[in-house]
């Protein structure tokens, strides 16, 4: 009978017999996120799939009959759909407007309110107040404000100040419409903006501006120097999340505009096409690009954001 050379050696080579104390860890990770990724893709990724199924078809309701596969046909009409790309322009135009403005804007708030000075909680609970007031009812007191015959701006222009000579239209006039309502946006989530850009702020340490100081750097120097590199973190937080916003937008031009042809997003265009022509086909296509557009800003953004710390 033969004995192995080293026993010693064969049974450190022989595979355990149990499961290492991290495969047992992450066995039990993923029992625990199990009901949440369940969730996730019963509220997220089923619609998103069902989406992209029925942009590949006909269906319409109320017509009686069942949807078939058209193919690429919905695309095809929408990239030749002049409304289509009408929307894309003013929705790509009003949210590089209204997210430039609110980042300007937002970050003067955040330095403003970080600073030390008498009654800083006051001003930051009231900064807050037209995030907080629901789009719709904002966007309806703006609208009543613009009015060309009751409302406070052409009383203040017309009448008080002399900067005008005549009443001005601003939800009707083309020439001004854009810039009322995105006026409407910056002054509704500069608010949200400068709190995102608050909380980056406070995370940065006192101790490199004092050491800056002490080293003679200037207060524009410390604010390229210091605050903005520490700062892209919490910017590309709220640039994500305003352009998330400002791509979809929806309400605000709805309740401006209603489905005024020349002032519709892709938003409105959707669900025009979705709720008002029933057409589920062609809407689901418009959602799908409305998808693809939003994700290319995000990709644009992480691009450029790694780049720079690269």
């Amino acid at each position: 009978m033969s004995m192995p050379a080293n026993p010693a050696a064969t049974s450190a080579a022989a595979p355990p017999d149990h499961p290492s104390l991290d495969a047992r860890r992450q066995r039990r990770a993923w029992l625990f996120l199990l009901p949440t990724l369940a969730v996730v893709a019963f509220i997220a990724l089923y619609p998103l799939a069902q989406t992209f199924y029925l942009s590949f078809t006909n269906a319409r309701l109320g017509t009686g009959e069942p949807a078939s596969i058209i193919g690429a046909q919905n695309y095809v009409d929408l990239v030749q759909d002049s409304y289509f790309l009408d929307a894309v322009l003013l929705t790509v135009l009003f949210t590089v407007v209204t997210v430039l403005g609110e980042l300007a804007l937002g970050l003067g708030v955040a330095l403003v309110v970080n600073s030390r000075f008498k009654g800083r909680s006051a001003v930051r609970a009231a900064m807050l107040i037209p995030w907080a007031i629901p789009t719709v009812i904002s966007a309806q007191m703006w609208k009543w404000m613009y009015n060309d015959v009751y409302g406070v701006f052409n009383d203040l222009l017309v009448n008080q100040l002399g900067v005008l000579d005549r009443n001005v239209a601003f939800v009707a006039d083309p020439a001004v419409s854009f810039w009322a309502v995105a006026l409407i946006d910056v002054w509704k989530t500069t608010p949200f903006m400068a709190l995102l850009l608050l909380a980056g702020l406070q995370l940065i340490p006192h101790d490199l501006y004092e050491a800056a100081r002490v080293d003679g750097a200037t207060a524009l120097q410390q604010f390229t120097r210091i605050t903005l590199p520490l700062l892209r973190p919490s910017m590309l937080v709220a640039l994500i999340f305003r352009t998330l916003d400002a791509l979809r937008v929806f309400d605000v031009f709805f309740v401006m505009f209603g489905n005024r042809p020349d002032m519709q997003t892709m938003a409105t265009y959707a669900q025009q096409t979705l709720v008002s022509v029933s057409n589920i086909g062609y809407g689901s296509a418009i959602s799908v690009a409305l998808f693809l557009i939003i994700a290319v800003f995000i990709m644009i953004y992480l691009a450029v954001f790694r780049a720079e710390e690269a």
